[in-house]
């Protein structure tokens, strides 16, 4: 299933349930309304939601409506923790609060992309395998950072389980390749590959991870020279070029007059 929160007000959003061709939605009012809750108590509410998804899918529920991404806020706009490990195992702990994918910069940065593990209660030493199991939904985030310092954290509108994710998961890997547009212009794609179960577990080698712990894997820095004024569009897709968590949309603001 693919999951989303709304903006309504609040600070952790509606959750919405998304269509697997992420054109559809339809709140989760009666089921859940937001995603913690459904970290929470995985066991009982997300059948709930899955029985709810394969109905949207099949174009049976009368209230479904055109999903927006632009009306997301994060999907978990107040995780439990955000850290990025890194290609050499390195741990980099950070806030647990996550933009918008639409939330424009107020300067240039640097922009450091990764797939944004999600996981239930994991004990502490778990290995890979175990955290595997402990793993709930994948997403996609970016780290911005200026001098090295974070200025913000960025995720794409939608989360997935990993079922969802087709023949780009195989044997606990994402297999996918990051699309760049930049103001317009076209990158090169890049072929990514990430392991979200050694991610977690290494984040749980001394300490345990409790439900809402966000573990990311990181894919490497883009080599983009970023201006004031300038726009990107990043997604992640399957080899076929389906979007696999929907795009994140940023605009740096413009120089000031």
């Amino acid at each position: 299933m693919k999951l989303a929160s709304y903006a309504d007000g609040s600070r952790d959003g509606h959750l919405v349930v998304v269509s697997r061709d992420l054109t559809q939605a339809h709140y989760a009012t009666g089921i859940a309304t937001r995603l913690q809750q459904v970290l929470d108590d995985w066991g009982f509410i997300a059948p709930q939601l899955e029985d709810l998804a394969v109905q949207l899918n099949h174009g049976k529920l009368r209230h479904a409506f055109n999903f927006e991404p632009d009306k997301c806020l994060a999907p978990l706009p107040r995780a439990y923790g955000w850290a990025v490990v890194d290609a050499g195992g390195g741990v980099r702990r950070e806030a647990g609060s996550f933009a918008s994918p639409h939330q424009p910069l107020r300067a240039a940065a640097c922009c450091e992309p990764a797939l944004a593990a999600i996981a239930g209660d994991l004990a502490a030493a778990s290995d890979a395998a175990a955290a595997l199991d402990a793993l709930r939904l994948l997403g996609f985030a970016i780290d911005w950072r200026i001098d090295g310092e974070l200025i913000a954290t960025q995720a794409a509108p939608v989360v997935v389980t990993p079922d969802e994710l087709g023949d780009a998961w195989a044997a606990g890997r994402l297999q996918a390749r990051l699309h760049a547009l930049h103001n317009g212009a076209k990158q090169v794609p890049s072929d990514v590959a990430a392991a979200p179960g050694e991610a977690l577990a290494r984040l749980a080698r001394l300490r345990a991870l409790r439900a809402g712990q966000v573990a990311g894997v990181a894919l490497g820095a883009l080599d983009l020279s970023l201006a004031p004024g300038d726009s990107l569009h990043l997604d992640l897709k399957t080899a076929a070029g389906t979007s696999l968590f929907g795009a994140i949309d940023l605009d740096i603001a413009p120089p000031a007059p």
